[in-house]
């Protein structure tokens, strides 16, 4: 027991860089030790498991006990979300344009149906909306369990007792304690995942398609260390660097790692009760920033996109280009509702270009090769940003107020 509790006393960031050199040791040294890799699917799948109700009863709580504040600032965290997403895109079309790149195309990306056009992408998205709430809870379908959870909460405001209020109250608390839990186990998650990915990959996949990784991964950093700082400076009007790099050391490292927005939900919800936030804003602008908050997918669209461009030899001028990043845009901020994300996206954008959905599928499976490096990239990307934006929306308030920001 003492044991135990000497472990938990440690940080959780620092017990969670020993799991990844423990992991990354292991996965060097007895790769067919396969037991090990089961850490990681059980923690990714925990968190999976338990963020749809969180998000559920938090949200109907806030609403229903309709607290003041609640949502002030939602406007402007959807508009950061948005702005760093077409931002991000623009980047990605730059060094693109800087750094060109050809593909060496395997074959087709297996069966999987990527969507007609823009049209399709929204409509889906429209449709998840209007998804069976239950359904949207086990298929962990954010936009529909944001919807009804606003829905049930207006509803709940003016009829249900003082005692039921603070009933949903308690259980959205003791779903917060159980997310608290599985997140102590975070350090043998990542351990485990860690292990899965060296012990699979290796390093072949960096001598194959280097430069790709490196315009893909050096876009993201750009984002990541340079326009988003900008964007926080705007709304706090000081340095932007510390909470910066505590979203990105907090949040980054295991959406890296997990590979998935939704399970990092309650790491970013964490974040943000440990940086004073109001809860009736993060437990809003966290779930629906892992819908349309991608700056990483609108990368990965267009790097992909444009480097399909180049290897068919065809010339791209700017209004195109432009086009492209809109495009990107859009469609990353529906890569949540499409199965296989941001990379069955990318046949869309190449038909911007009058390329063939054949080629376009042969480029989403380079997606898939790369995809240890890139999903893992472009996920920690998006899901710390999440985290930044809402708080820089936050700390906007405060500093009108006059309230000093502390992180």
């Amino acid at each position: 027991m003492n044991i135990w509790q000497k472990w938990n006393s440690i940080s959780l960031v620092k017990r969670i860089i020993c799991g990844l050199i423990i992991g990354a040791i292991l996965g060097v040294a007895v790769p067919q030790a396969a037991p090990i890799a089961v850490l990681g699917s059980l923690f990714v799948n925990a968190l999976k498991a338990i963020a749809p109700v969180l998000v559920f009863f938090l949200v109907m709580g806030a609403l229903a006990n309709g607290k003041e504040g609640a949502g002030s600032n939602m406007g402007r965290v959807v508009v950061l979300y948005l702005l760093g997403t077409f931002a991000a895109a623009v980047t990605a079309v730059i060094a693109s344009f800087m750094f060109p790149v050809e593909l060496v195309l395997p074959e087709a990306a297996g069966e999987s149906a990527a969507p007609g056009g823009i049209g399709e992408v929204l409509t889906t998205l429209l449709l998840n909306i209007v998804s069976n709430p239950l359904g949207s809870i086990v298929n962990a379908n954010y936009i529909g369990i944001l919807a009804w959870a606003v829905v049930f909460g207006l509803a709940l405001k003016p009829i249900a007792s003082e005692a039921t209020k603070k009933g949903i109250n308690d259980f959205a608390e003791a779903v917060s304690q159980a997310v608290r839990w599985v997140i102590s186990f975070a350090p043998f998650g990542i351990a485990g995942l860690v292990f899965s990915t060296v012990s699979e990959s290796g390093l072949g996949i960096f001598t194959t398609y280097g430069k790709l990784i490196l315009i893909l991964v050096g876009s993201m950093a750009f984002v990541a260390f340079v326009l988003n700082p900008l964007i926080v400076f705007t709304q706090i009007k000081q340095n932007p660097y510390p909470l910066v790099l505590k979203c990105l050391k907090d949040s980054f490292i295991t959406a890296f790692f997990t590979r998935s927005s939704a399970a990092n939900i309650p790491v970013n919800m964490a974040l943000c009760e440990e940086l004073g936030l109001n809860e009736d804003n993060y437990s809003v602008s966290i779930p629906l920033g892992a819908t349309i908050n991608m700056a990483g997918a609108a990368i990965t669209i267009t790097v992909m996109t444009l480097a399909t461009v180049n290897t068919m030899g065809i010339s791209v001028d700017i209004p195109t280009a432009i086009l492209l990043s809109l495009v990107a845009a859009v469609s990353a901020c529906g890569a949540s509702g499409v199965a296989g994300g941001s990379l069955l996206l990318i046949p869309l954008a190449c038909s911007l270009f009058g390329i063939s959905g054949d080629i376009a599928m042969q480029v989403v499976g380079v997606g898939f090769i790369i995809g240890v490096i890139q999903d893992s990239c472009e996920t920690g990307l998006n899901s710390s940003t999440d985290a930044l934006f809402t708080a820089a929306s936050e700390f906007h308030e405060w500093k009108k107020q006059g309230k000093p920001i502390k992180w």
